[in-house]
């Protein structure tokens, strides 16, 4: 029997296979579905880079003398030399992508192509059994399925086959969300019009990458975002200072409505756009107004309200917030950067009752990331925005996450948890607080 089975070799379920791969007191399993680790393939632009520092990594926050860290992977790639030279802490995407798939290939706990179809608990163990049928026992486990791509219900009818699906008529153009964008962008580039529905980085990224090729294919390019402005992502000092645990665990003391209004209000501090790229794309604007122009348009405060095919194009019916005017778009082509969503695995409805849920439905998590009804059973990665806050999804933060995890099933720290590393106080200061 396994002392956990770990779910979803994400990078947060990844680093805890890291993490404890040194220690002997735990056995754990980690399943995933793919034949490979993958990360954000359809997005793998060739100059794109992280939004967070690499010392972001896998495993460093929580053990620096990790051999899973990504400085020894690059030590042992002959890389770290050009990487100290380069002079920026900020990992190209696809080298972080390359990173964790040489950690994952190093650990003898993953097994890939292991679809989880089922859980159960017979009394005394969870029973874990996958596509092909094989069971595994563990007392406890972590899931760590991730998100799925989202489309607004008003646009589905016109969305295309989703990345790593079979492919499917199209019922006009090429649509598709930014999830699966490279594996379209030949596609689309054959268009005469292509628009980018969305207001974050992977819209600017798509954006800018379709900029870039608008002369030599000579489609015209429109992005269209329901936000007031193209936000940027904030990244100051103080800011960050909400990555932390104190903050996570003043924000989950708070109640349930507050959070709920504070996640509404901190988008920009982890959905905007990196400040590099937005004056990228501005840059990029002005020198082809110096050279002539181009057949692009940017349209803020402006929300998609219906999708339709008509005549071998898609219509986007739309409205302007601000000035409440209704009008329409015809393109060729739709690239839907519109986020991801959480949906509760199919697998996990034989132990429901064993699960703690909130009045939304979603995942109750307690501050060691426990859901279970006896709080010291399942545990989950990436699914506790809405209890602990929007560093849920920061990479920063993961190895803390996991130190938490690891301390929970062991009943000791095997890694030292940081109490307090801001300077602001989250809260009403001890020695300021009133007396009776």
């Amino acid at each position: 029997m396994k002392d956990f089975v770990a779910v979803g070799l994400g990078p947060f379920n990844l680093g805890l296979a890291c993490l404890t791969d040194p220690i002997d007191e735990l056995d754990g399993l980690f399943l995933e579905a793919r034949s490979e680790f993958a990360w954000h393939p359809g997005m793998m632009l060739e100059d794109a880079t992280l939004q967070v520092p690499f010392l972001a990594d896998l495993v460093t926050m929580a053990d620096p003398t990790s051999r899973f860290s990504f400085l020894n992977h690059l030590k042992e790639i002959g890389r770290l030399y050009p990487f100290y030279i380069r002079e920026s802490f900020f990992p190209l995407r696809q080298e972080y992508s390359d990173y964790c798939a040489w950690a994952a290939s190093r650990l003898d706990s993953v097994r890939f192509d292991s679809p989880v179809t089922r859980i159960e608990h017979d009394g005394s163990a969870y029973v874990v059994t996958t596509g092909s049928g094989e069971q595994h026992e563990a007392r406890r486990l972590v899931l760590g399925t991730g998100t799925q791509p989202y489309v607004p219900e008003v646009a589905r009818g016109v969305l295309g086959p989703e990345a790593g699906a079979e492919r499917l008529p199209q019922p006009a153009g090429v649509t598709c969300h930014s999830a699966d964008y490279l594996r379209r962008k030949a596609e689309l580039q054959e268009l005469e019009s292509i628009t980018v529905v969305g207001s974050g980085q992977s819209a600017a990224e798509v954006y800018a990458d379709l900029l870039a090729g608008i002369d030599e294919r000579g489609y015209t390019l429109t992005w269209v975002t329901r936000s007031p402005r193209f936000f940027p992502m904030e990244y100051t000092k103080l800011t960050l200072e909400l990555t932390s645990p104190e903050y996570t665990s003043y924000f989950q003391g708070l109640p349930g409505e507050t959070r709920e209004e504070l996640l509404r209000g901190q988008r920009s501090l982890y959905k905007g756009i990196s400040t590099e790229l937005v004056n990228h794309i501005y840059d990029e604007l002005y020198r082809r107004q110096v050279h002539g122009g181009t057949e692009t348009t940017l349209v803020t405060n402006t929300a998609v309200t219906a999708a339709s095919t008509v005549d071998g194009r898609v219509r986007l019916e739309l409205h302007h917030v601000e000035e409440d005017e209704h009008f329409a778009l015809e393109t060729r082509g739709v690239v839907f950067a519109t986020g991801y969503n959480r949906e509760v695995p199919e697998f996990l409805s034989p132990i429901r009752d064993r699960i703690r849920w909130d009045d939304h439905g979603r995942f109750l998590a307690d501050a060691n990331y426990a859901i279970d009804v006896a709080g010291n059973e399942i545990y989950v990665q990436n699914a506790e925005e809405h209890t602990h806050g929007f560093v849920a999804p920061d990479l920063g933060m993961g190895a803390y996450r996991n130190s938490r995890l690891i301390a929970a099933m062991l009943g000791r720290e095997a890694y030292p948890i940081e109490k307090r590393i801001a300077f602001q106080e989250f809260g009403v200061p001890d020695h300021l607080r009133s007396a009776p």
